[in-house]
């Protein structure tokens, strides 16, 4: 086989040969090249694997979960513990569940990786309302905002699996139609209300579609907190690779809050699971403006930069082309009248100006 091999490269002509050698080299190339990557990737893992701040996360077999004074996580409502998940909500009506940290958060970036599940026996249109997750000032509080309070100060980020608002009156107002499951994100000052008539739209800074209920596969959500940029991905398609969903910069976050995680059900329901939460402190190369600028800005209230950008311009409803039509033909008619009386007082004036001083 050697044999036969030499002569047919012998054989070759001698520009042949050069690309032959060309074409070797460069395949030894490509291969080093993917040694060297491949173990670059596999310290990356085992870096980021460094920074897993377990204080912060919550795992099987959820041993820092409890009323114990070692836990570092509280159970709330009727949440509850199994060995494979915590359950937030059953698939019961009138229900709410939460786990919140007992411990603040004081790490400037990070990133929180959830595994989470929903399912239920409801058909189309016969399930909810979904689970938030959070990193706010306030912590272990019922309220309507998926089993959390309203006027929060914080981050939410809401998987709301059931729409509440008109479909006809969010595509004329918005021009839009949204697809639920939906994922979405809200910035909270302590007095921003959530709008559950509009599922949170007027407040919301970024969103996506996620497909996330009654899965075969494992659902995760993302959300990084990196140079005041804020970044959520999902993997929701059993592909096990991150997608977009939102990004949005300028995002301002105090330090000093909580992380948690809310469910609620109503008159629909669902099973949400809660599988676990990890949160990576992310080490980031910063100039030294930008860590002198960290060091004098503190941040007490969160705030987006430029919220100009997030508001929405809607139309009034009901105002059909006629109504618009014939409410500027009143109007000009009423310019013309009041033109009118103008002028007239006006040559009133002149004229007894006039008998004045003549």
């Amino acid at each position: 086989m050697a044999d036969a091999v030499t002569k047919v490269y012998r054989s070759l002509p001698s520009d042949s040969l050069v690309y032959l050698k060309t074409l070797s080299k460069s395949v030894c190339l490509l291969l080093v090249l993917c040694v060297l990557l491949g173990s670059s990737s596999a310290d990356n893992v085992y870096e980021m694997e460094e920074f897993l701040k377990r204080e912060y996360s919550l795992t099987k077999p959820y041993q820092g979960l409890g009323s114990s004074s070692s836990s570092h996580w509280d159970l709330m409502g009727n949440a509850m513990v199994t060995p494979d998940h915590v359950r937030l909500t059953p698939d019961l009506q009138s229900r709410q569940g939460a786990v919140w940290s007992r411990i603040p958060c004081y790490l400037r970036d990070w990133e929180l990786q959830v595994q989470f599940k929903v399912h239920g026996e409801g058909k189309k249109n016969f399930h909810g309302d979904g689970v938030a997750f959070w990193l706010t000032k306030e912590r272990m509080q019922n309220g309507p905002v998926f089993g959390n309070m309203n006027l929060f100060t914080g981050l939410g980020v809401f998987v709301d699996t059931y729409t509440n608002e008109d479909k006809n009156r969010e595509k004329r107002q918005t021009g839009t139609q949204r697809v639920y499951p939906y994922v979405s994100a809200m910035l909270g000052n302590g007095t921003l209300s959530y709008d559950h008539e509009r599922d949170g739209r007027p407040t919301e800074i970024g969103g996506c579609t996620a497909m996330v209920r009654n899965v075969n596969h494992d659902t995760f959500l993302l959300i990084r907190y990196i140079r005041s940029r804020l970044t959520i991905m999902t993997d929701v398609d059993g592909h096990r690779e991150w997608r977009d969903c939102a990004d949005i910069s300028g995002v301002r976050l105090p330090l000093g809050f909580y992380f948690g995680a809310t469910s609620i059900t109503g008159d629909l329901s669902d099973n949400h699971d809660l599988i676990s939460m990890k949160l990576y402190e992310l080490t980031v190369d910063k100039t030294k403006e930008e860590l002198e600028q960290e060091e004098e800005e503190e941040v007490t209230v969160p705030r987006v930069d430029n919220m100009q950008q997030f508001i929405v311009v809607e139309l009034e409803e009901g105002m059909s082309g006629v109504q618009y039509a014939v409410t500027a033909l009143f109007s000009l008619m009423g310019l013309g009248v009041l033109a009118a009386i103008g002028l007239m007082a006006y040559g009133r004036w002149k004229e007894k100006s006039r008998k004045r001083f003549y």
